[in-house]
């Protein structure tokens, strides 16, 4: 059945399989770990625009480990999964010091690599090198599971495993990149997790899944995400046209993004409630500010975190009373910091950016 399936797999790949994508058949190691490290947690939809952003500022190794930090945060801006980026800055300085640039070759050392799991490294040696190393996501997953009946929790160690060994098996060590492509364009485009376009399948008629009307409920799985909710207030605070942001350094999702004043409570407080605050007392004066605008309650979901709250833009008299490492910037220069998704969002549809040269930040977050 292994042998069956793969020739199968590889006659669609060669002449059904029309999916397009700018890193499909690249050999180049560097470019096929940007692509793979931003289609984590990323649709590939999202993800082509940012790639093609991404290797032109940053064509290599070098240019991506001399940038500064701030310019690739901000090519990063709206991704999301901020570790990732943290992690591939971190990854393209450890080659350019102590590998002279030189990408990894072996499997072994590619996985070693911070922010490289096996998946990546799979795929980084199959593609650049030609290595027989099956990838193992969740298209992959997906499709062996329908196709073979495999019923075994596939968010479990155990059972990750399994289909790992399974993907191996199937695996075309003679073309291990074409094949590894192919079935994960499968996975993406025929055997979907929704609506699997099950009557242009070469698999049907083997297909565990379709033959037991089981569809729907493979590949299984065993624990449902309980997301935390956390409740944001961001306060913009203005004075003499000047709106004052920080670079949080906390470890956490947003470590080294931008963001303006955060108030986070265990609910969403009204506008009333949020400004009678102590904290918001002793930042601006009482009754020496006007309040320009109030977004309302906005959402935002993450894997493991669902966001509700809002923002309060405070046109002040005098100037805040804040914490130390908050910085004025005037809004033509609000745009050259890298902000969180649930903020970018709210500043682009409000128009806070305006056309404005290049601002450099510098190490610890002050403008240069």
């Amino acid at each position: 059945m292994a042998s069956f399936f793969t020739r199968k797999l590889l006659d669609w790949n060669r002449g059904m399989n029309d999916r397009q994508m700018p890193w499909k058949g690249e050999k180049d190691p560097y470019r096929i770990w940007i692509s793979e490290i931003i289609l984590q947690q990323t649709r590939v939809e999202q993800g082509w625009a940012y790639y093609e952003r991404f290797i032109a500022s940053f064509p290599d190794i070098q240019a991506l480990a001399t940038a500064p930090d701030e310019e690739i945060f901000k090519h990063w801006e709206g991704l999301g999964y901020y570790s990732r980026c943290r992690n591939l800055i971190f990854t393209a300085r450890q080659i350019h010091v102590e590998r002279k640039g030189m990408f990894p070759k072996t499997y072994p050392e590619i996985a070693a690599l911070k922010g490289i799991g096996p998946y990546t490294a799979a795929a980084i040696a199959s593609f650049a090198f030609g290595l027989p190393y099956a990838v193992v996501d969740g298209n992959v997953i997906r499709v062996i599971s329908r196709v073979f009946g495999i019923d075994a929790p596939a968010d479990q160690p155990a059972s990750r495993k399994l289909f790992t060994e399974k993907a191996q098996m199937l695996l075309d060590v003679r073309h291990p990149a074409e094949y590894n492509q192919a079935i994960m364009d499968f996975g993406a485009t025929i055997c979907k997790p929704q609506s699997p376009r099950c009557s242009v399948c070469p698999f049907q008629s083997d297909c565990q899944a379709y033959a037991f009307g089981r569809i729907a409920e493979l590949p299984v799985k065993s624990k449902k995400i309980q997301k935390k909710k956390r409740f944001l207030h961001y306060l913009i605070l203005e004075y003499n046209g000047q709106l004052f942001i920080r670079k949080r350094t906390a470890r956490d999702i947003w470590q080294q993004l931008f963001e303006f004043h955060l108030i986070e409570a265990d609910r969403l407080l009204e506008t009333r409630e949020l400004l009678d605050l102590p904290e918001v007392r002793a930042i601006v004066h009482p009754h020496s500010f006007e309040l320009i605008m109030v977004s309302g309650a906005r959402r935002q979901l993450l894997s493991h975190q669902e966001l509700q709250g809002g923002f309060f833009h405070l046109k002040l008299n005098h100037p805040p009373s804040l914490p130390t490492g908050y910085q004025p910037v005037s809004r033509e220069r609000l745009r050259d910091a890298a902000f969180p998704r649930f903020i970018l969002s709210y500043l682009e549809e409000n128009a806070y950016f305006q056309s404005a040269e290049v601002q450099s930040f510098n190490e610890k977050g002050e403008v240069s």
